[in-house]
């Protein structure tokens, strides 16, 4: 069994919150795991929990055709969010809920190791880049920590909100060279730990309108 098989199995029987009552099925995640890109949504809706596969409704259908805008398949990603089980009538999770889960993806982030985090939505984005507006800040990478960002609207904003369809569709198509500028990010990242004091400054990335913030 590998690494991340038996992380299934664990979350699968996870018992740590109340959603552990209401759910049909965990949610854990699917895809490559040796993936450069892992995606992050918010939480499973209607469809995943029956299914216990991520990104399986109308959103889904939308990140996949988004995907192929791009040349990639799920199967060379890895999707996953933030709470693996579906909150009652698609409630946003409750803080105890997230605080719960989070050592799950964690521990999920470490097993895939990817070059690259995308996260989808609000709330995925708050997880990990606290206190930035999405409306600001999307299609911008941002490195914390070592890892690089790249926060993204819910795909779902795209199917409810028409005209924020092109604008999703645009930003995903900055994924690739985000993903290229990836190594010259970390080697920033080595010079950079030699100087604390540089840890608060902004790299600028080849293109002037893409920034990676440090915090």
């Amino acid at each position: 069994m590998d690494e991340l098989e038996e992380f299934n199995q664990k979350v699968s029987k996870c018992q740590k919150c109340d959603l552990a009552e209401s759910r049909m099925n965990v949610v854990p995640g699917e895809g490559n795991p040796n993936a450069e890109i892992m995606f992050i949504g918010e939480g499973p809706g209607f469809h995943e929990d029956q299914q216990g596969r991520p990104f399986v409704g109308a959103a889904g259908k939308f990140l996949e055709e988004l995907l192929v805008s791009i040349d990639l398949k799920r199967e060379d990603v890895f999707i996953a969010n933030i709470i693996k089980c579906r909150p009652p009538n698609n409630r946003d999770p409750l803080p105890q809920e997230v605080e719960a889960c989070l050592p799950w993806l964690k521990e999920q982030i470490e097993i895939i190791k990817p070059r690259l985090i995308v996260t989808l939505g609000r709330h995925s984005m708050d997880q990990f880049l606290p206190n930035l507006k999405i409306t600001d800040v999307h299609a911008q990478p941002k490195r914390y920590k070592g890892q690089v960002y790249l926060p993204m609207y819910h795909p779902a904003a795209g199917l409810y909100r028409g005209n924020m369809r092109p604008v999703i569709e645009d930003d995903f198509k900055k994924i690739p060279q985000v993903l290229k500028k990836t190594d010259q990010l970390k080697e920033e990242d080595s010079s950079e730990a030699s100087d604390k004091a540089k840890n608060n400054k902004v790299s600028e990335l080849s293109n002037k309108d893409e920034q990676i913030g440090m915090f």
